[in-house]
């Protein structure tokens, strides 16, 4: 498992433009399934703000008949539970998807073992304000220690600042609509 973490922090490099560039050698189909958002870091603007009234989300990701990434999303929303659709199309590389439409320049994992956990940054474009997110997902309602280490190293070496990160509260209300 520590090799992994190393390998995952080893094979990151940041480029003069920001971009990350990913040089592992991953199956995105180990991603595929049901899991629990439980925590999130993000640049964007508004974030700290509305970070406390953010909710645990339930994540669903499939992938296509066209081998792009379906991510089927759940959250609390001003009407109660809403639910989001986005298909992601690979890069040139493996692990690396984007939807320019819907304002996503980058979605890839940085961290997983698949069993348990992994670490999703997405980088985005919205409204002509560029940011990147970090994501924790968790294959259980409560995140292991080590997914919760993991995910506090990658939003440290990615600049997050603490009040840009939240640990999503505990209402499994809309997430498990979509997990069941």
């Amino acid at each position: 498992m520590r090799v992994l973490q190393l390998g995952a922090l080893l094979v990151l490099v940041f480029m003069p433009s920001t971009q990350l560039v990913w040089l592992g050698r991953l199956n995105p189909k180990q991603l595929l399934g049901p899991w629990y958002l439980l925590a999130v870091a993000s640049h964007e603007k508004g974030f700290m703000v509305e970070k406390n009234t953010k909710y645990v989300e339930g994540v669903m990701v499939t992938l296509t008949p066209e081998n792009n990434l379906k991510v089927l999303s759940t959250r609390h929303g001003l009407e109660g539970c809403t639910q989001n659709a986005m298909e992601l199309s690979r890069q040139s590389s493996r692990w690396v998807f984007e939807n320019p439409a819907l304002g996503v320049l980058q979605y890839r994992v940085l961290g997983t073992n698949f069993r348990d956990y992994a670490i999703v940054l997405t980088q985005m474009e919205v409204e002509e304000e560029a940011f990147n997110t970090l994501e924790l997902y968790s294959r259980m309602e409560m995140a292991s220690r080590e997914a919760l280490q993991l995910f506090t190293k990658w939003s440290r070496n990615l600049g997050f600042l603490s009040q840009q990160q939240a640990q999503l509260q505990k209402d499994f209300t809309c997430a498990r609509r979509i997990l069941q």
